[in-house]
């Protein structure tokens, strides 16, 4: 127990030793002494509390909140001495405001445990006591033999012990760990391959010697013991041979493996960045002002006390003669009564400082979260999937992202890619059902006739259905399944029971398009590869594969053709192909290859080369010389592909789409004129990032691209960066873009970081291929250290894209095809990536408006609040009098001032949502946390203080001399001058709400005429009757005293008046002399708002015609709303800021952008 509780706590890690022994199935040595080693379990875990650690750990984070800590210090200053107000006014707001907190951060990790259960508990099959047994993912233990089927993903990292497969091989596809969606052959040792069975596993005797866990997700250095017939055989283990959680099975029946890692050890959880509590740039502002406002709290107390002392150094006023000092308060010491009366000041004061703050931005964070799952704009109704919130303490910094770093694969695309078009011997054809068709021509022949190609076109089918290392999976009956022979089901099953995996999606795509064509491969075993050409079956013998590299950027094979014949069929990009062709239409193919790439397809040149006899023997020569080489054999072997792949006979082109997901053109463009920029972050090959950058529009055709690529040393990398700044400088381009791969971006990173940063900075868009999931999480982070310290955002869909998403300011989930590890460990999670420009443009634009007044009023009726307590002490000799009641000081924040402003920032919109949406450079205006700047800080501090002036003076000078207000004659004491204060306080805080609010509900009138309306009932309430639990009786009947003068009432409207008329000149004069664009945007109305502004229709019609009735020119006349004639409505017709009929306009419209100027047809 002991040792566990130290590992808990971190002193004692589990293992010590560099390597770790795993006996197979947990057959641990019977003789001697062993102890075996301790690992952790198979749980994953994403959530912060546990049952036990939930209250320490969560009030520890409460009260590391300046606020919470300030009110607990003045809770226990205030049991412990003589205060002048009860301990109950900073206990109770205390109280429920960490009680609140508590429960709405139990609620989010609550939801984080039930999505950590649905992964733990998941079922999996282990091999124990010689059988099949059912259980729990995280009952798996390490040394587990663990039996995965088709399909499936990988509960644990394993070794891969055998499959059904005779050779023990399997595939397997990690598009979730890092985006390649290519099938990944992996290998299982010779001696354990052949225990394809429970029993045979049970009889299995071996040992796995492999390093402790590390995050790297390629590489893996092992061994494994095999005791066979007593004796002991070893064989070493690598990447090929580990099987990573995650990872799903594919073109398999079945694999045993045995768990080396489990849990938070298998690699996935490695590269997941450790959770930390992330606070949003409004949060730290707020702590920022706490402190002012602690420092002008300070200052009070303290002057308030040196006067104290400076009034009562003159004797009358040291003891007067109506109140005589005891014995004890003569003889104690000066010093403790300064401190004494200090602390009295400090919490007469203290109310300054908010405590209710916290729990109504609380509130507002937990309530205002729910509009995003609500949002049917937001909605996916082909998956049936809303946007989800994990973490509400993040929604105002969505209005802040100044960076956006998106994954590509899953999260841009939809990773389906579709055959498009090709060029033959210099002829465009197209695919028209099934059948290729030259471009311009239709397809007129009957639909069941066999189509005739000509011998180019077919040599070009059987090119691109023969020159790749695509593999076959069949949906066949368990009984088929393992017999070895590939072509075995080709003549048995269906075609349509296909399916095809490849190392690259183009691959995939090109082979589909082939089969539908009518020359389908059917099959390969390693030797040969069979394809069927309009049914009639056609093998070739594979004698070599020149592998694809990103050097040659193109890959190769060599066949055998059935007469005999040797033939090379090799595709890539244009570059590599087109300077080797000798023959062929080779500048209509370079044309047409332009012509897709414009269209945005990815591009593929395909070439053949016939070899003689004496050719063929030297070229298989000098292969199998490089690949035998024990010195310098990858240039050798680029030596050899070169030597082969020359005199090429071109053949044609193929275009294919990686289909984006929709709208991200649209998405990208609205961030950039947002003044966001996006970065794109990707494991994937150069190439493919690179096209589908264009074709998604992060990249233009007109911006200068720049390349950081394949950087060797420190002193390559920097020189190349100087080289690419001083290009940037001398380069008169508007935008400039950057591709950079992941071995140089940490040659980059090391030394040259800000070099790096520089020429990134002076970049639009930069591009990051070959990425590890750690190195995006580094990228983020160099980003958010840096000195301008950019809020940033990290979209992705994948368990590759966790660290990322963990480390951004604010994290995004695509609830994707590759699992949900990504949308388990976001703050937000979206189902495709265009609703990203309604969550940041118009959800964060609200969320951030909303929260940013909800603090600076906050901060304003504070200081409207306690600065007439500071003022009322220069009346009352410093003797620490309260002006207010205390149940009205313990009230006035949680009651009377609290709903009209968490109504606020839950419904109010500066600018209709439809504006938001199309103009996405308002985004702009509150950027940099410009809302939440020093100077309308201080403008809400100084108009407190003003307001606390008007409020305490023009009360006194009201009743201060002695003025008697009753018609009876009788005078106010100096409860009913501090209620009469109070009452003005609270009608004007609430009015100076209601002038900051564009958007009226009822809710909103509700509560804030409801809120004036409750403070009267109340206060009727409380002061007419004897309460038989209060100490005094202070205030009975003063608040109907004060109700029953006229000049009380004629008071209370002057001054308010008084407070708010300055304010409505300032918003007058500055909106028509200096208006932002937000402000000129909120005079563009809305569709609705449009129709309606003709009064109705009553004065157009749709053509624009005249039609004011009387009764619309006298409405126009009250509300000025409506121009009579033709004139208005014609130029109201014809306004760029207007919506066409076929966008109908709703509250929450379901369009997305729109980004061109849209003409309406009528008013």
């Amino acid at each position: 127990m002991l040792r566990w509780i130290r590992q808990q706590l971190g002193f004692d890690p589990p293992h010590q030793s560099e390597t770790r022994t795993v006996y197979v199935a947990n057959r641990f040595p019977q003789h001697g002494h062993y102890i075996p080693q301790r690992f952790a379990d198979n749980r994953i875990i994403s959530s912060k509390y546990t049952i036990w650690n939930f209250v320490p750990k969560n009030l520890f984070e409460q009260f590391r909140r300046i606020a919470n800590f300030y009110f607990l210090i003045i809770f226990l200053v205030q049991l412990m001495i003589d205060t002048p107000t009860s301990p109950v006014t900073s206990g109770l707001p205390l109280f429920f405001v960490i009680t609140v907190t508590a429960i709405k951060q139990g609620y989010e990790d609550w939801l984080r445990h039930k999505a950590d259960n649905e992964v733990n508990g998941a079922p999996v099959f282990v091999v124990r006591s010689g059988s099949l047994v059912q259980t729990r993912s995280k009952n798996i233990r390490v040394g587990d033999i663990v039996r995965v089927a088709k399909d499936e993903t990988f509960p644990a990292d394993l070794v891969l012990l055998s499959s059904d497969r005779s050779d023990g091989t399997c595939h397997i596809t990690t598009a979730s760990l890092d985006g390649e969606t290519n099938l990944k052959t992996h290998y299982s040792v010779a001696e354990t391959a052949v225990c394809q069975s429970v029993s045979g596993l049970e009889a299995l005797q071996a040992v796995v010697e492999c390093q402790q866990p590390e995050a790297d997700l390629y590489r893996f250095v092992g061994r494994i013991t095999v005791t066979h017939q007593g004796e002991e055989i070893v064989r070493p283990l690598g990447p090929e041979n580990l099987l990573l959680r995650g990872a799903r099975l594919k073109n398999t029946k079945e694999i045993f493996g045995v768990a080396v890692y489990t849990g938070m050890e298998s690699k996935m959880a490695l590269n997941y960045k450790c959770k930390s509590q992330k606070r949003s740039a409004v949060e730290k502002s707020m702590n920022t002002f706490l402190i002012i406002y602690l420092g002008i709290l300070l200052f009070e107390a303290v002057l308030s006390t040196i006067l104290k002392y400076a009034w009562q150094a003159e004797d009358k006023w040291d003891e007067p003669f109506y109140n005589h000092k005891t014995e004890q308060e003569r003889n104690s010491s000066p010093i403790l009564k300064f401190i004494s009366d200090f602390l009295a000041f400090l919490v007469l004061y203290n109310f300054i400082i908010p405590i209710s703050l916290y729990v109504t931005v609380e509130m507002q964070k937990f309530l205002g979260s729910f509009f995003i799952g609500w949002d049917l704009d937001l909605y996916h109704e082909e998956s049936d999937e809303k946007a989800q919130v994990n973490t509400s303490d993040l929604n105002e910094e969505l209005g802040q992202v100044e960076y956006v770093f998106t994954d590509k694969t899953g999260t841009l695309t939809e990773n389906e890619m579709q055959f498009r078009e090709c060029s033959i011997n210099g002829i465009k054809y197209q695919e028209v059902n099934g059948k290729l068709v030259p471009e311009g021509l239709t397809d007129d022949s009957p639909d069941s006739s066999t189509p005739h190609l000509t011998g180019e076109e077919l040599l070009f089918l059987k090119a691109v259905s023969l020159c790749h290392t695509v593999q076959i999976s069949y949906d066949q009956p368990d009984c088929l399944a393992g017999t070895g022979d590939p072509f075995s089901h080709a003549n048995g099953i269906s075609a349509n029971h296909m399916e095809y995996y490849a190392s690259s999606p183009d691959e995939k795509a090109l082979v589909e398009a082939t089969k539908r064509l009518g020359v389908a491969f059917t099959g390969s075993n390693g030797e040969t590869m069979e394809i069927k050409t309009f049914g009639k079956s056609e093998e070739y013998k594979l004698l070599h594969v020149l592998e694809f590299d990103a050097n040659r950027r193109r890959m190769s094979v060599i066949l055998q053709t059935p007469s005999g014949g040797k033939l090379l069929f090799t595709k890539g990009a244009e570059s590599a192909i087109l300077p080797f062709t000798t023959s062929g239409e080779i500048e209509k193919t370079r044309l047409h290859v332009d012509e897709f790439a414009l269209k945005g397809l990815r591009t593929l040149v395909v070439a053949c080369r016939h070899f003689s006899p004496e050719e063929y023997t030297d070229v298989d020569r000098r292969l199998n010389a490089a690949r035998t080489a024990l010195q310098q054999r990858e240039e050798r072997l680029q030596e050899a592909f070169g030597y082969i792949e020359r005199d090429l006979q071109l053949l044609g082109a193929t275009g294919v789409e990686d289909k984006l997901q929709d709208k991200v053109q649209e998405t990208i463009e609205a961030l950039r004129l947002a003044g966001i920029k996006v970065w794109v972050l990707t494991g994937d090959k150069h190439e493919t990032a690179v096209s589908v950058s264009l074709s998604c529009g992060h990249f233009h055709r007109t911006m200068n691209i720049l390349e950081l690529l394949q950087q060797r040393s420190d002193n390559e990398c920097a020189e190349q960066l100087r080289r690419l700044a001083r290009r940037i400088k001398e380069d008169h381009v508007i935008q400039h873009g950057l591709v950079v791969d992941g071995a140089s971006l940490s040659l980059a990173l090391r030394e040259h970081e800000k070099l790096f940063m520089e020429v990134c900075k002076n970049c639009s868009a930069v591009l990051c291929c070959r990425m590890a999931p750690l190195q995006k999480a580094k990228v983020v982070r160099l980003f958010k250290t840096s000195p301008e310290k950019p809020i940033t955002l990290a979209i992705g869909d994948g368990a590759n894209d966790v660290s990322m998403i963990q480390e951004a300011h604010v994290g995004i989930g695509i609830m994707g095809k590759e699992g949900r590890q990504a949308v388990r460990n976001s703050d937000y999670a979206i189902a495709r990536f265009k609703f990203l420009a309604k969550l940041l443009l118009v959800h964060g634009h609200f969320y951030y408006i909303r929260i940013a007044t909800l603090v600076q009023y906050f901060f304003y009726k504070n200081v409207c609040f306690i600065t007439p307590q500071f003022l009322y002490q220069f009346f009352c000799l410093f003797s620490q009098q309260t002006l207010y009641d205390s149940v009205y000081l313990t009230l006035y924040n949680i009651c009377f001032t609290s709903l009209p402003i968490l109504v606020y920032s839950l419904f109010e919109q500066l600018v209709h949502p439809h504006v938001l949406q199309n103009k996405p450079v308002l985004y702009r205006d509150i950027s940099r946390n410009s809302l939440l700047s020093f100077r309308t800080f201080l403008y809400w501090t100084l108009l407190g203080f003003c307001h606390a002036f008007v409020f305490f003076f023009g009360s006194y000078i009201l009743m201060g001399e002695d003025t008697t207000l009753m018609g009876n004659g009788q005078m106010f004491g100096n409860w009913t001058f501090g209620t009469l204060v109070f009452t003005v306080m609270v009608i004007t805080v609430t009015l100076k709400l209601a002038l900051e609010t564009h958007f009226w509900t009822w809710m909103n009138h509700f509560v804030t005429w409801g809120s004036i309306a409750f403070y009267f009932i109340f206060s009727l309430f409380y002061g007419g009757i004897i309460w038989p639990f209060l100490h005094t009786q202070d205030m009975y009947f003063v608040f109907v005293q004060l109700l029953s003068s006229g000049s009380a009432w004629f008071a209370i409207i002057i001054i308010v008046v008084t407070c708010l008329f300055p304010d409505v000149v300032k918003k007058v004069f500055y909106r028509h002399l200096q208006p932002t664009s937000t402000q000129k945007s909120q005079s563009v109305p809305p569709p609705q708002a449009q129709a309606l502004s003709c009064v109705e229709s009553l004065c157009c019609y749709q053509h624009g015609q005249s039609g004011c009735s009387r009764l619309a020119r006298l409405l126009e006349q009250m509300t000025g709303q409506c121009q009579a004639g033709a004139n208005h409505c014609h130029a109201a017709s014809h306004s760029n800021r207007s919506w066409s009929d076929s966008e109908n306009f709703y509250s929450n419209d379901r369009s997305i952008l729109t980004l061109s100027p849209i003409e309406a047809t009528h008013c």
